[in-house]
């Protein structure tokens, strides 16, 4: 049991319930079922998952592909993470009207803010494509032909489905290629901005605290859904009108306690929960470390002219945060990694499938898999870590780069065929005014000096910034006036462009070829892998990696022990806010509106049995990126917290879920409930949640 606690998860002989998996909501009945009445839950599979009528999916939205968020009202009321409306939050921010720092509170509809292309998107329905998908695939066929099979199958499932008008389709992979499934969508495009705490409330603790427990932050933000006249999805329009929906969550004022049953519903980002021991060593040995290194490097200028300018702070407020998350977080899956022994571990449970091979006489069929990995890895590591950290400096931190690589862009579009040159100069002029918009010339220089050493060291001219056009948007725009040959051959003669184009060269024609050549190699072996992973140990349950579909993961309400003699409670509250409090420090700071009610202990009908205000709790849900937002429901259904982030040990829970140390961490809804009345004074949303005590009602 012991070597499967990381791939082989729920054992079917194992009759106590097991923590972690992220499931497919379509797919709960029998075993997923039973185990989540085992945790506590009076769910069934259908109050969860049902296309005849009204159930929690309906009310569970996908935020703008990256985040998830919820319906909390019947007039489509909706919570999601303060980092991810962050972005909607500083565009409508000026030094004027400075929403990260006040905060944002739309008193009436009229006064709640559009937001251009931000979109959140509903599952109609999920079905089973796989043999269609897998129709005419062999298994001795090519990779690349298997591909073209998968692909062209796929369209036309896609076309060949029964849907109203205003929705969508798409087709997705399970399993590492193994099962297929259909997801029929709708999408609303009128989302505006309704609240939003200020950022000392919504970041509070800011990269220090960010993955680590005990939490303080309430990360929260709302936005409104609005449809058309039919409530139908629609652009945005002034004639639109909150959105009717299916469904929504009721929030629990009764709170949570230890051994609570928790539900977190959402769309994971990316997990990789089958890899093998060398793949899990490349990771955090090699891979890891040299993108922690630009991102730091980047991070030491963004943060000090952060501190020293509140337009600075403004322009790279959602920038910094979107280069810390990802740079903190792959610290905390190393240590995670190194505690646990999980590639140590990871090496018996290959012995042990190994073994299972002999038993079931499959050595012919899967003996070299293991073997293969070690080959592939060996001569696939130096050009992944090459590659990423191209992405890393020309892609992530250091504007000037990805300005020039936009630009490379419009050139190979133009060099294939002259007649895509409007399209492309389009794309491109929105990208520079998109960065521009946001853009401080000092910081971006002192970015540069810092990260390029990192990845060409050789090769370092901090000077092309003084002769570039691009750090000027009017100038760059001037770029692009003329027809192609006349644009091309200014852009070639830019300092900055004429530096980098070299370097994007080398990355387009080589690097990035060789990485997708081996890369294609592993993943078709990362598939074989998951098909004898399931023909060797038949017995074990498998749920698929996240891949952004919706997901169903359960557990409950628990602390735990990071290091010897050290144990977090489960839930924090807003005394620890004010034992962080630190007068004008940038992650500590506190709005003096709070301490006055925590000095009053005015918390209205929001406190715990004991009088203290709850702000934070922990659960052993199997949560990863893109699970941001998701809600935390009770076993009745009903709203309990808002997930938005992992202790630190476990955020390897992305390849090595373990349930001792790994935890997800959610805001308390009684928290958010406290901040929206109490502290914002907008009762008007508190008016039309519908609040319930299903404690009290037993």
């Amino acid at each position: 049991m012991k070597l499967l606690k990381f791939l082989l998860l729920f054992i079917t002989f194992n009759l106590s319930a097991q923590q972690g998996g992220m499931w497919i909501p379509s797919l709960l009945e029998g075993m997923n079922e039973d185990e989540m009445a085992t945790l506590g839950s009076k769910l069934t599979a259908k109050d969860i998952y049902d296309i005849n009528t009204s159930s929690l999916k309906d009310a569970i939205g996908h935020f703008n592909g990256g985040c998830t968020s919820e319906v909390i009202s019947d007039q489509g009321l909706i919570l999601t993470n303060h980092h991810c409306g962050f972005s909607q939050i500083q565009s409508h921010s000026s030094l004027e009207n400075d929403y990260l720092k006040d905060g944002f509170w739309a008193m009436n509809l009229e006064d709640e803010l559009p937001n251009e292309g931000l979109f959140i998107e509903f599952i109609v329905r999920i079905e089973d494509v796989t043999f269609q998908v897998l129709k005419g695939v062999e298994d001795a066929m090519p990779e690349n032909e298997k591909q073209s099979i998968i692909s062209k199958n796929s369209n036309a499932v896609e076309a060949a489905t029964t849907r109203e008008a205003w929705q969508n389709t798409k087709v997705k992979s399970f399993y590492k290629g193994n099962q297929y499934f259909l997801f029929v969508t709708e999408r609303f495009e009128d989302i505006r901005l309704v609240g939003a705490p200020p950022t000392s409330i919504g970041k509070f603790g800011s990269d220090t605290d960010n993955w680590v427990f005990p939490r303080h932050t309430g990360d929260f933000s709302m936005f409104r859904i609005y449809a058309d006249a039919n409530n139908r999805p629609a652009k945005y329009s002034k004639d639109n009108k909150p959105y009717k929906p299916k469904h929504f969550l009721p929030i629990s004022l009764d709170g949570v306690e230890e051994g609570d049953f928790t539900l977190v519903f959402g769309f994971p980002g990316r997990t990789n929960e089958y890899l093998p021991a060398v793949a899990i060593a490349h990771i955090t040995e090699d891979f890891n470390p040299s993108n922690i290194a630009i991102r730091e490097a980047a991070l030491k200028v963004i943060d000090a002219a952060m501190k020293s300018s509140d337009a600075v702070r403004i322009k790279y407020a959602s920038k910094q945060a979107r280069i810390a998350n990802a740079w903190k977080k792959w610290i905390g899956e190393n240590l995670g990694i190194k505690k646990s022994g999980a590639i140590a571990e990871r090496r018996k449970f290959e012995t042990a499938f190994t073994n299972a091979l002999i038993e079931k006489n499959l050595v012919a069929k899967y003996g070299a898999i293991l073997p293969e990995f070690d080959r592939l890895y060996n001569d696939f590591a130096a050009i992944n870590i090459k590659r990423r950290n191209f992405i890393e400096v020309f892609m992530v931190t250091n504007e000037l780069m990805q300005m020039t690589y936009r630009a490379f862009q419009l050139e190979q579009a133009i060099m294939a065929n002259p007649d895509n040159f409007e399209k492309a100069k389009a794309d491109l002029i929105g990208r520079l005014k998109g960065i521009h918009k946001n853009y401080d010339v000092a910081v971006d220089k002192g970015v540069y000096n810092n990260v390029m050493p990192l990845y060409a060291p050789n090769n370092v001219t901090a000077s092309i910034f003084e002769k570039t056009a691009f750090t000027d948007l009017k100038s760059a725009l001037a770029l692009l006036d003329g027809k192609p040959k006349e644009v091309l051959k200014k852009l070639n003669k830019d300092a900055a462009y004429a530096y980098a184009k070299p370097i994007i060269e080398a990355y387009t024609t080589k690097i990035d070829p060789e990485f997708q050549q081996k890369n294609e190699a592993i993943t078709a072996l990362q598939t074989k892998y998951m098909t004898a992973l399931m023909e060797a140990l038949p017995e074990a349950r498998y749920f698929p990696d996240a891949n952004g579909t919706l997901r169903v993961t359960y557990g409950q309400v628990r602390g735990y022990s990071p290091r010897d003699a050290v144990y977090y409670e489960p839930v924090s509250h807003l005394q620890g806010v004010i034992e962080k409090y630190v007068p004008g420090d940038y992650e500590f700071d506190v709005p003096q509106k709070l301490l006055d009610l925590y000095e009053t202990k005015d918390y209205g009908p929001y406190a715990d049995s004991k009088g203290k205000m709850p702000l934070c709790f922990l659960g052993t849900n199997h949560t990863t990126g893109g699970n941001s937002g998701s809600p935390a429901i009770d076993a009745n259904g009903n709203l309990v917290g808002l997930n938005f982030d992992r202790v630190w040990e476990g955020t390897m829970s992305d390849m090595n879920y373990d349930p001792e140390i790994c935890r997800n961490i959610m805001v308390d809804a009684r928290y958010i409930l406290f901040i929206v009345d109490k502290f914002a004074g907008a009762t008007r949303l508190i008016e039309e949640m519908t609040l319930v005590h299903p404690k009290k009602s037993k």
